[in-house]
């Protein structure tokens, strides 16, 4: 199979994409200008010559483009299950956190769950390191078992 579509400009029309598959097929997706998209199926003999074309919505070109893209593999749900969550748990003037560090908290080591960012107004602090210091306002993403995560945000509530 060609695994690069090729690519024709189709002038006052918009731009044809083709492509051949193993089995010889040969399949276009014509993107017109307007946005307008067509698939098409062509004769093998003659590329010039549409055997059948699909008129396709954007939204349904965007779920088509879903389907054929495969799904990425979830390496937590494998073959084993495990039920994590992920929260957002603020930070607010009632938090003995508030001021203080992310290793002060020692919150992975007590509830096992973990604070894999921080979002705060000015931007996101993805994985942390111990010396991150919370301000009010903050947002901590946390990911674990839902006791885990829970825990956590007793913790950071001052409970």
């Amino acid at each position: 199979m060609n695994q690069h579509p090729t690519k024709t400009t189709l002038p006052g029309i918009g731009v044809r994409y083709d492509l051949v598959t193993d089995a010889g097929k040969h399949v276009s997706v014509v993107v017109h200008n307007d946005g307008r998209r067509f698939l098409g199926f062509h004769n093998p003999e003659d590329d010039d010559e549409c055997q059948a074309s699909v008129p396709l919505g954007q939204s349904e070109a965007a779920a088509l483009a879903q389907l054929l893209i495969p799904e990425p593999l979830d390496p937590v749900r494998g073959e084993i299950e495990i039920d994590l969550v992920t929260e957002h748990i603020p930070v607010t003037a009632k938090s003995p956190y508030s001021g203080r560090t992310l290793g002060d908290t020692q919150a992975r080591s007590r509830t096992g769950a973990s604070i894999v960012a921080v979002l705060r107004r000015t931007g996101a602090t993805p994985s942390p390191t111990p010396d991150f210091r919370f301000a009010i306002g903050d947002t901590l993403v946390v990911v674990g078992t839902r006791e885990g995560v829970d825990a956590v945000a007793d913790l950071i509530a001052g409970g």
